[in-house]
């Protein structure tokens, strides 16, 4: 009976020295965790998305409880509720934010444009744009096989004739999207920016021309038309500045190629 209960014995008293070194050593090194983090954090949607510029919501937690950052309204997802909620816990100031969402910059659908090539490789869009610029005829357009869609954790884009389509009504302006195109025709925009660009190319607009119906020609014609200055002509493609752009609409009624868009 001795040689059953003397090892169990001794294996008792490790246990026992084990878990009191434990106990001793979790009190000794714990790591302080500053309350107000949970506050903080519950404020934040959980999207980890990094918009806001910083690893994930955690990240971006613990460095507003930091100082790092004393910006409470970078989290565009959480918009002016997770802003305000920020503000209130830390005693920030607090500046409202506005919603904002995705905005493809292309219209190269297929009634617009077409194929250069019978692509056959990986259908992703990253895989596609390593084979001579992708498949479609403007190099600068869409891939159209749905890198995007793929990795929306909100279900808010649609590939349709080639050409992703963003759904305003679900997107949350995250960018996740933007960092997944490999063509970068994706941009964050603020959700009153109603009129856009839908061109990314800077070819010149007789090779624009050529490839693509709506591309836009850099005719300049709305950078003269626009009452606001908000248009400006660079390297081949327009561009509008939502900060000045009234949405009135002379741009759109003038582009000769419909290369400017609006939403309703």
């Amino acid at each position: 009976m001795d040689g059953i209960l003397t090892p169990v014995l001794a294996v008792s008293v490790i246990g026992l020295a084990c878990a009191v070194i434990l106990s001793i050593a979790s009190k000794v090194m714990a790591v302080k965790v500053d309350e107000r983090f949970g506050v903080v954090r519950e404020c934040l949607p959980g999207a980890n998305c990094g918009a806001c510029g910083f690893a994930g919501c955690d990240a971006y937690a613990q460095a507003l409880i930091d100082g790092v950052t004393d910006k409470t309204n970078l989290c565009i997802p959480g918009g002016a509720d997770s802003a305000k909620g920020i503000s209130e816990a830390l005693g920030l100031k607090f500046e409202a934010t506005e919603a904002k969402v995705a905005q493809v910059k292309c219209h190269g659908c297929l009634q617009n444009t077409s194929d250069k090539m019978e692509y056959l490789g990986p259908q992703t869009c990253a895989a596609s744009k390593q084979f001579f610029s992708g498949r479609g005829s403007c190099s600068w357009g869409c891939m159209g096989f749905g890198d995007c869609a793929l990795a929306c954790p909100y279900g808010a884009i649609d590939i349709v004739d080639q050409l992703a389509h963003i759904n305003r009504d679900l997107c949350i302006g995250c960018g996740i999207c933007v960092r997944t195109c490999p063509a970068h025709i994706i941009e964050v925009v603020p959700v009153s920016a109603k009129v856009f660009v839908a061109c990314s190319s800077h070819d010149k607009g007789a090779v624009t021309r050529k490839v693509c119906k709506t591309g836009c020609i850099a005719c300049r014609k709305c950078e003269k038309t626009c009452p606001h200055g908000a248009i400006t002509v660079a390297d081949n493609l327009a561009y509008i500045d939502p900060e000045k752009c009234t949405s009135c609409g002379a741009c759109v009624e003038v582009c000769p190629v419909n290369a400017i868009l609006t939403h309703e």
